[in-house]
């Protein structure tokens, strides 16, 4: 077989038709959906119709020719949900977090004074909520969570029965972001869902809180940190953030069964519920709700006004106390009183990634060293505990950290 001549040699179309292929979007690569093209050729009547010219939409689309699988599959499976109440919190509330957090703090101080000055938003909660939402901004790097959130929303809005009205909804949003100026096509990336930058905010809510805080004519979540922590502080301020004020408070509860609803603190005090600490409650005229997320065997919280202003960023007990819990002890809090009831001795995230490293090394575990105890961390130690012979739990535990050091 004589050797392939050097591209120079080529005809002009053919060295044309490498460069433009070279040029493609891995959408446009993918094989073509005749069925989501004409859904996407009839959109643009909506669009247009919503203010948003056919020049921006056809930049939009230009390469999106089929629906993102990847999507649809995240969409149908969302772990937040699912994984246990101790696996959820030591993900995100871990030695890690908090050490960045602070160091993030210091970098970051004159932008968080200038914050907080405008919308009375505690520092520590914007620092928790990005580290919860984007790993302080490690996560935008990832090409795999990181999608065209045109494509991503146009998927959801073309091919998912129940996020229809959502994707339709978001994505016109995210149309009237690129034809803004904000950002380009190129770099409006996103996650399953289309929550965008280091805040991971949806279109429509970035439309109604995005800031350009450092100045330079772009409200630039993706780029700039304190344009993405004002967005994050004027979306917690313009639903009723409370200036100077907590979140919760971790307490003690008698045997006895307690009411449901909001109490004022000093009501609560009369049925014998008490700081975890110790401490006097500041305020007894706030009003607060108890949570038990655990169960009555796991930490009890009074749960006050901005718990359910940082719900509105998203809508999870779960979520709102992880924030909570990782500000309060990036401000120099001590951790949880009472821990979450698990039944394994738990690690913390330094040694979890000892625990990968371990698993690795012995061929169990093909995942990142992150410090996180995800699926496929639980799912290694479960297949290297069958391969020990002892029995299978699958927990980060001090027990089969000990057994893999051996």
């Amino acid at each position: 077989m004589a050797p392939s001549r050097p591209l120079y040699q080529f005809p002009l179309y053919a060295a044309l038709i490498v460069a433009w292929l070279w040029a493609l979007p891995l959408a446009a690569m993918e094989s073509a959906d005749p069925a989501f093209q004409k859904w996407v050729k009839d959109f643009r009547k909506t669009a247009i119709a919503n203010g948003i010219s056919g020049p921006v939409y056809d930049r939009a689309f230009a390469g999106v020719n089929a629906p993102d699988q990847w999507v649809l599959d995240k969409a149908a499976y969302q772990p937040e949900f699912k994984a246990p109440v101790w696996q959820y919190f030591d993900n995100r509330v871990q030695k890690r977090a908090v050490a960045r957090g602070r160091a993030e703090k210091e970098k970051l101080q004159p932008w968080l004074d200038k914050i907080e000055q405008r919308y009375g938003v505690d520092p520590n909660i914007l620092l928790a909520i990005w580290s919860v939402e984007s790993s302080f901004g490690a996560i935008l790097d990832n090409q795999t969570v990181m999608r065209n959130v045109i494509r991503s929303l146009a998927t959801l809005a073309y091919a998912d029965p129940q996020r229809k009205k959502f994707g339709r909804q978001q994505l016109l949003a995210a149309l009237k972001i690129l034809q803004s100026g904000d950002i380009d096509e190129g770099h409006l990336t996103g996650s399953w869902a289309g929550a965008m930058g280091h805040t991971q905010f949806i279109p429509t809510s970035y439309q109604a809180y995005a800031v350009d805080l450092d100045g330079d004519g772009k409200r630039d979540i993706w780029n700039s940190v304190p344009d993405a922590l004002a967005t994050a502080a004027n979306l917690l301020s313009s639903n009723g953030w409370r200036r100077g004020e907590t979140w919760g408070y971790e307490v003690t509860i008698p045997k006895r069964k307690l009411p449901a609803g909001k109490l004022t603190i000093a009501e609560w005090e009369k049925l014998d519920v008490r700081r975890a600490n110790g401490e006097p409650f500041p305020r007894k005229q706030d009003k607060a709700e108890l949570k038990l997320l655990d169960g009555r065997q796991g930490p009890a919280f009074l749960m006050l006004k901005n718990f359910f202003v940082i719900k509105r960023y998203n809508n999870s007990d779960r979520y709102a106390t992880a924030v909570g819990l990782l500000a309060d002890q990036i401000g120099g809090a001590p951790g949880l009183v009472r821990d979450w009831n698990r039944p394994f001795t738990p690690i913390d995230s330094n040694q979890v990634e000892e625990l990968q490293r371990l698993l690795k090394q012995r061929g169990f575990y093909k995942g990142e060293i992150d410090g996180k105890a995800g699926a496929g961390t639980r799912a290694a130690i479960r297949n290297f505990e069958k391969s020990a012979g002892v029995e299978v739990l699958g927990y980060p535990s001090r027990e089969v950290l000990e057994l893999l050091r051996k």
